[in-house]
């Protein structure tokens, strides 16, 4: 395949991340709104989609050229990015108790705005490996 997987995945558990974040702190507002439902199922899509993002993107790490000067920016990029889906995967478990959803507590709801802010890191990082370095870019047209 010439175009790589993971830029088309991330998208999926940026978008349920920040969804589930937004809906959590909806939520303390709107107390009549069950919106940690909605953050919950979010949650888990998110971290399916995380874990098939991390994947494709592990498979693109690997395809990095020995001394490429993206190399540091793409560790950090991974480490953040396994870090914040151990974040929201920590949200989403704390929600879980003996499998029975319920309305996310402090920490749950501190765990998933520490996920945020490692979501943006590391979303900026994926730029900067795009636009900067020309990672996953073709060098020329076919």
């Amino acid at each position: 395949m010439k175009h790589p997987l993971h830029p088309a995945l991330v998208h999926f558990p940026i978008a349920c991340w920040t969804l589930a974040t937004a809906a959590d702190l909806a939520g303390l507002w709107w107390l009549r709104w069950p919106l940690w439902q909605f953050a919950l199922a979010l949650l888990v899509v998110g971290c399916v989609g995380g874990l098939l993002a991390a994947a494709a993107g592990f498979v693109e790490l690997l395809k990095l050229p020995a001394q490429h000067s993206a190399e540091a920016d793409a560790y950090w990029h991974m480490a953040l990015a396994l870090g914040t889906w151990c974040l929201y995967a920590g949200s989403l478990w704390l929600r879980l108790p003996d499998l029975q959803p319920q309305p996310a507590g402090t920490v749950a709801l501190m765990l998933s705005g520490c996920g945020f802010v490692a979501l943006a890191a590391t979303g900026w990082l994926g730029g900067k490996l795009v636009y900067v370095h020309g990672v996953g870019r073709a060098s020329a047209p076919d």
